[in-house]
């Protein structure tokens, strides 16, 4: 039986957000294993965990929230991606091609949320 979650954009998206995440943080250098590392791949594994939670039979309002909740994951991992580029863990390339994926996550995600209206 297919999941409702696996035809959303979003979360197909943020999957591939993942794996490239989980890609860029394999470089880091050891000591970042628990750190900046860690925590990149915490956010990023968030957004699709909570676009799936939501879309699992949950009312409107209960969708929206926890689009709300990986929409605030996916603004962490943007936080995180601009540090990884300062403190020189991230090639400019590395950085914009990460930004570009997040940033088609956040639109579509944005997209899907705003398409489930305020209402209940």
């Amino acid at each position: 039986m297919e999941k409702p979650h696996k035809k959303l954009i979003a979360w197909q998206k943020c999957m591939d957000l993942v794996v490239m995440t989980y890609d860029l943080t394999r470089s880091f250098p050891k000591e970042e294993t628990y750190g900046l590392a860690s925590q990149m791949r915490r956010a990023v594994v968030s957004a699709p965990s909570n676009i799936a939670e939501g879309a699992a039979n949950r009312s409107k309002p209960q969708f929206r929230n926890c689009l709300g909740i990986a929409i605030g994951s996916l603004n962490e991992l943007n936080t995180q991606l601009e540090i990884a580029l300062r403190i020189g863990y991230l090639s400019q390339f590395d950085h914009d091609r990460g930004q570009k994926l997040l940033d088609e996550c956040l639109a579509v995600t944005y997209g899907l949320k705003r398409s489930l209206g305020n209402d209940s």
